[in-house]
């Protein structure tokens, strides 16, 4: 059992590798950097639908991911755009991630469900907001106790 100290800090620490990786994805996409784009080892034409925009995707919300700031939207498009590649992208070319290349979309997309679905942990932009406004670090409702019928 992890102790519930560390939970936050792993939540968070989980959300900035996920939005770090997923930036460079896109800054490799968009400039041409790091290797360039995996398909063609440049930059992705601008404009060209959908892989440029995809990279923007990329860019944008891994940078927002990552430093914690609107990061349950900025998680849930990332998941979303990563869902759109595996099944139209990917899945036409077999079932299976292992046989069709989507496993790096697969991965991404049930990452940012879940950093979506968590919050982005104590280390974020989000967080200290929040603090300074005077609410709640996160807003989520608390389950609500079973009342015996």
């Amino acid at each position: 059992m992890v102790p519930s100290q560390l939970k936050g800090p792993v939540l968070s620490l989980f959300r900035i590798v996920v939005g770090l990786l997923f930036l460079l994805h896109g800054a490799a996409s968009i400039f041409g950097i790091l290797g360039g784009n995996p398909a063609t080892g440049g930059a992705v034409p601008f404009g060209t639908w959908p892989g440029w925009w995809a990279a923007l995707i990329q860019l944008v919300c891994g940078a927002l991911v990552l430093v914690g700031l609107l990061t349950r939207p900025a998680a849930l498009l990332a998941s979303g755009s990563m869902a759109y590649a595996y099944f139209v992208v990917h899945q036409p070319h077999g079932l299976l991630p292992l046989g069709n290349g989507g496993e790096l979309a697969a991965l991404f997309c049930w990452a940012f469900l879940l950093v979506a679905v968590l919050g982005p942990g104590p280390w974020a932009l989000d967080a200290l907001l929040s603090r300074r406004r005077g609410e709640p670090a996160d807003a989520t409702p608390a389950p609500r106790a079973s009342v015996p019928a």
